[in-house]
């Protein structure tokens, strides 16, 4: 195949060794690689130019998978020991290899995310942190690149490795809420807002919760109806209504059904009591005590709950937006 059309050898070369890589043969598809990376025909295209950069970026993985074992058998020896040096050695040999081939595809707009974590980990451990963020900064903001909810992930654990200021951390979860609002980061990005002095960060913090509930693969995340529960609550008691008004204006035609059917209060019941517990304060804080979700799991009677349940009906009837005019 490689043979038929000489101007598709890099592309079939790349698929065989991903092929080997699949099987478990590293030492063939390191093989197969070396051979396409010097393979050249006619002159050099820029399809062929990205392509020879990706065949020599996937021996850069081999060459990382060969330095990532050689740094776990390093973590098992004494520094003090002999092996410990000429361990250290071979995987500086090997991390200078693999940077080289790493570092020239990770500078062509693209999505590389294998590539790009091979080549963190490395430059951290090295000490390299200042490389390390300069490519991670350029993965995530960069505007040639494609939009990619992992570079600000892989931006925003870094800076937490670091243990960067809230600020910062808060702006990297933004973009990304801006891009999935239902990454499970959002409730960690809650947390960092409900602890900011500003009361934007404050507004923004109940808006993430919401935005994560609005999505079908997380209506039984009970973390996110707690928290909900929670600062639903606290908003109402700090006279907030606006900011619920906000949210809640665009959901009130289809979060009932969604959310808050009968058909959901029977089964959420029955699956996780502590879960529709939680369910039905939201629900009677934003729908009143008339809500079918409330009315049902309000009227089930479960001794170790009693006193949730008790506190959740004051709740209710205190800081409801139904009952204020809403």
């Amino acid at each position: 195949m490689k043979n038929i059309g000489v101007t598709n050898y890099l592309k079939i070369s790349l698929q065989h060794a991903l092929y080997l890589l699949h099987h478990g043969l590293l030492e063939d598809a390191n093989r197969i690689l070396t051979q396409a990376e010097t393979w050249r025909y006619g002159e050099k295209s820029s399809s062929q130019e990205v392509l020879v950069n990706l065949v020599q970026a996937y021996k850069g993985l081999l060459q990382y998978y060969s330095w990532y074992k050689k740094k776990m058998e390093l973590s098992q020896l004494d520094k003090d020991d002999y092996a410990y040096n000429t361990a250290s050695q071979n995987m500086l040999n090997r991390s200078w290899k693999t940077s080289i081939n790493l570092c020239t595809l990770i500078k062509i707009p693209g999505v590389w995310d294998p590539f790009v974590k091979s080549y963190i980990e490395m430059l951290e451990f090295y000490g390299d942190q200042d490389g390390a963020r300069e490519v991670l900064n350029n993965y995530a903001y960069d505007e040639k690149f494609p939009s990619n909810p992992n570079a600000h992930v892989y931006l925003y654990n870094f800076l937490k490795r670091e243990k960067a200021p809230r600020e910062k951390l808060i702006s990297v979860l933004k973009i990304l809420y801006q891009i999935v609002p239902s990454h499970k980061l959002m409730l960690e990005f809650h947390r960092l807002l409900r602890k900011s002095d500003k009361e934007e960060h404050h507004k923004l913090g109940l808006e993430v919760l919401f935005g994560i509930l609005d999505f079908a693969g997380c209506t039984k995340n009970i973390t996110a109806w707690k928290y909900l529960a929670k600062y639903l609550k606290q908003t109402l008691m700090g006279s907030r209504l606006a900011w619920v008004q906000e949210e809640w204006t665009s959901r009130k035609s289809w979060w009932p059904s969604f959310h808050f059917s009968y058909f959901w209060a029977k089964s959420n019941w029955k699956d996780d009591k502590t879960l529709a517990s939680e369910k039905a304060l939201v629900a009677g804080l934003l729908l009143g005590k008339g809500c079918k979700y409330f009315r049902y799991i309000s009227k089930q009677d479960h001794q170790v709950l009693k006193k949730k349940m008790k506190q959740m009906k004051k709740s209710v009837k205190k800081y409801s937006i139904v009952n204020s005019g809403l």
